[in-house]
Order: C-alpha cells, then structure tokens, then sequence
C-alpha cells in the first residue's frame, strides 16, 4: 500500500472490487485542517436521491459555535443539519457534528452528544464517531478520512475495518496535511486510496439500493 511512507493510489480496478456487493447506509467523513476546503469540493457530488445518511465531522474549536451546517447547506443537494441528541439517524440527510461536544452512534441508530474528554486533543473526535458508527452499522458503513495534522481517525478508521465497512482516505500527497491520512494507512490499510477527484466520484457510488 505505500513505497517509502508514501501511499499508492488506487486503481479503478480496485474500487470496482471494493464496492462489489457493498450496500452502504450511513458515510462518515472526517477531517482537521484542510477538512473544509476539501468537503467544498466533495459534498455537492452526493445526489438528491441518495439513499444513504452522511455525517462529517472536523476539528471545531470547542470555545465557539460552528456554522458549518449552514454554509455547506447552501451548496449540497441533500438537507444539511447539524447532528441533535437523541435524533434518529435519516437517509438522504447530511450531518454535521456540532463543536465542544463529542458525536457518536448508538446501537439504535441514534445519535448522542457527550462531554468526555478530548481524543487526540479534538472534541469532538473522529475517532469516537467511527467506531460508534462502525459497531451500529458494521459492514453498511464506509469511512472517508481527509487531510488532517494529527492521528486522530486511525483508530476509527481500523475499527470500521475489522466491522466489515468500507475504508477510504485521501491521497497524502495532495492533502493539504498528511499527517492524518498517513497515520490511516499506516494502521490500518485502507481498502481505497484516493485523490479527492476520486473521493468525488466515489461518493455517489455508496449508496443504499
């Protein structure tokens, strides 16, 4: 998977192969720095019909109220919503996770907001949404993790493997940082190496038929 701590993209061979008999329900995305420019690019792919729920998650500053549920509302074709306590999890909704809070799936589907403390010096983690959403919806999952300056995600991200999900991170050669995706394929070889215009296309492709 990589050649001198570098990841090799993979092919189109390889995606055909990873979603082969793959029914997706719910698509996590994480990222940190980097993360909003990167969703820019990639939310407006998913389509009015999609039939999967997407819940993204990226570092926020705890101290301040995000507002990235109203601006990326404006330019995806879904509804777009901030994630709510004790809300049930709906198809064809894309989520945000909220700042100052940790986000997480419970077994019903449903998520729950807690205060514990920081993961990887992020609350909310990516890694507590992962693994949450891999343990509710094991191999109907699929995790996308972006450009980040820490590690947080590799943990969720091997956990949704080892559930049977379906694992994919951004190529650290264009992220604007790669500490995150390299740490991912470090620990957990990812089934999907991609560059974000691969993400792109990716993304309609994981859905619930």
């Amino acid at each position: 998977m990589t050649v001198q701590g570098h990841a090799q993209v993979s092919t189109l061979e390889q995606v055909g192969e990873a979603l082969r008999g793959r029914r997706t329900e719910l698509v996590v995305i994480g990222g940190s720095a980097g993360g909003v420019d990167a969703l820019v690019g990639l939310l407006p792919a998913v389509p009015q019909d999609y039939r999967a729920a997407v819940v993204c998650i990226l570092h926020v500053p705890g101290d301040r109220e995000s507002r990235l549920a109203e601006v990326f509302d404006l330019r995806a074709a879904l509804p777009v919503r901030e994630a709510r306590d004790k809300e049930p999890i709906q198809p064809g909704v894309i989520y945000f996770a909220g700042s100052g809070y940790h986000l997480s799936v419970e077994r019903d589907r449903c998520f729950s907001l807690s205060c514990e403390p920081p993961v990887q010096f992020a609350r909310p983690a990516i890694d507590v949404l992962m693994e949450s959403a891999a343990d509710a919806y094991g191999p109907r999952l699929a995790g996308i993790l972006l450009t980040g300056a820490n590690h947080d995600g590799a943990d969720g991200m091997c956990r949704i493997r080892e559930r049977g999900g379906l694992t994919v991170v951004q190529d650290p050669v264009e992220a604007q940082a790669s500490a995150m995706p390299i740490e991912a394929i470090r620990r957990c070889a990812p089934h999907l190496v991609l560059p974000l215009s691969g993400i792109r296309t990716l993304l309609p492709m994981l859905r619930n038929p």
